[in-house]
């Protein structure tokens, strides 16, 4: 089925951003393992799966609207310590909450109500899960302090 061109060529911009965004993920879930924060490590590892999941859904409607996708990840900037990275993260996830918010009013104004519902659950779980959870973790950076919250973050063995 033939998509609209605009709407594709959108589909491919947030397929870039959640490439990337799979890929910060990534080495800060990586860091975060190399530093002994376990939860840390498999909080974000998991955001890292769910970027994937995002990037196919992405993916796949592309190819359904007859597109020719770009696996080419925007480009990023990892953090080197863990207010960084939690920031980074957060910054990232504001950018796609935008980009996602915009790609719903665009699939309305075309009609393709389709697109429009696989962006509306991707932006759901974009604010009601990565945003708020980043947030919490640099909320509570600002209350306990770095050392008390990192001991927090260690886990177990």
């Amino acid at each position: 089925m033939k998509g609209h061109p605009e709407i594709v060529d959108y589909l491919i911009f947030l397929l870039r951003g959640e490439l990337a965004a799979r890929d910060q993920y990534f080495i800060h879930s990586r860091r975060y393992e190399d530093m002994g924060l376990k939860l840390l490590h498999e909080r974000i590892h998991h955001e890292m799966e769910e970027e994937t999941q995002h990037a196919d859904a992405l993916l796949k409607r592309i190819l359904f609207l007859e597109g020719t996708p770009d696996m080419t990840p925007d480009a990023f900037e990892a953090g080197d310590t863990v207010e960084t990275m939690l920031q980074r993260d957060l910054d990232v996830e504001y950018a796609v909450r935008g980009n996602l918010a915009k790609g719903v009013v665009l699939c309305e104004k075309h009609g393709d109500y389709v697109t429009r519902d696989i962006l509306v659950a991707q932006l759901k779980d974009t604010e009601e899960d990565h945003t708020h959870w980043l947030e919490q973790q640099l909320r509570l950076i600002r209350m306990l302090g770095l050392p008390l919250y990192l001991q927090s973050r260690m886990g177990g063995p």
